[in-house]
């Protein structure tokens, strides 16, 4: 038998926060599917804006579903965190080579990977020191139009599992809602500096009893910058930008030593590293 037959397909661990009867993470499935051994563990219905929430207060429940393919699909009735967390605690037999989440029904650029369960559950697959990979695209559309997604994302993660990433740190990918034959193609570039501006929409219940429901709009700080992801995805590029788990800012450690009057001597680096200049997504 020949060495590439002998050689150990890589085991993929995939989740998402839409839920696993989502069509999101079967085109996740689909790009995934030709590189490696595909396991699924997913929520058993949309956790979406949970970020890194764990359930600690109910007791969770795993669910095999059986499909047409060679694809393991479990559903868990938690969190996309409680999904990597359960993934690896109790279903995998060993350690994934990458965990990827997604794709997601809508974007998760600039500050919303603070509130993303899609990029919660591909920063713990980061926490137990694993590549990972959150896949967005800007379409909240349950039947939204995957093919570009596919096409770049299995570009990006094929780059991944040949080259790695540096411990610590994950990447969140985000598509724009655009043909495959529109996209320019991949920029790595640097989250945009922006806010969502929160607003609640009053409403008042047959008793009299006022409730709300929670709507507002997203504020770029920098619409002048060329760098970042929105900027990449408002011209046609999918962004990729690579996310720390580490979030010292290390830059400001002896300048706030130096304010506060510690004794403390801190030995860190005085400048963050550069982003690799070598990706390449051919």
């Amino acid at each position: 038998m020949s060495s590439s037959l002998n050689r150990k397909k890589p085991l993929i661990l995939v989740s998402n926060d839409d839920g696993h009867r989502a069509k999101g993470i079967e085109a996740l499935i689909e790009m995934a599917k030709p590189l490696g051994r595909v396991i699924v563990v997913a929520p058993d219905e949309g956790c979406s804006g949970m970020s890194h929430a764990i359930t600690i207060k109910k007791p969770l429940r795993i669910r095999k579903h059986n499909r047409n393919d060679d694809v393991e699909m479990y559903s868990v009735n938690g969190t996309p965190v409680d999904c990597v967390k359960i993934a690896m605690n109790q279903i995998i037999k060993g350690i994934p080579d990458i965990v990827l989440s997604g794709i997601n029904h809508g974007s998760n650029s600039s500050v919303s990977v603070f509130y993303s369960g899609t990029m919660g559950a591909a920063i713990e697959g980061c926490l137990y020191g694993i590549p990972a990979i959150g896949f967005s695209l800007l379409d909240y559309l349950p039947d939204a139009d995957f093919t570009g997604s596919i096409k770049f994302g299995r570009s990006i993660l094929k780059s991944v599992l040949a080259n790695g990433l540096r411990r610590g740190v994950c990447l969140n990918v985000n598509f724009p809602a655009i043909p495959l034959d529109e996209i320019k193609g991949i920029k790595v570039c640097r989250q945009n500096m922006g806010v969502w501006r929160e607003e609640f929409d009053k409403r008042t219940d047959p008793r009299g009893i006022d409730y709300f429901w929670l709507t507002g709009h997203y504020q770029n700080d920098e619409p002048d910058a060329t760098d970042t992801d929105e900027y990449a995805l408002a011209n046609g590029y999918v962004s990729v930008v690579p996310v720390k788990t580490d979030l010292t800012d290390k830059t400001e450690i002896r300048a706030l030593a130096k304010s506060l009057d510690t004794n403390i001597e801190c030995e860190t680096e005085t400048a963050e590293k550069e982003i690799n200049p070598n990706y390449s997504f051919e």
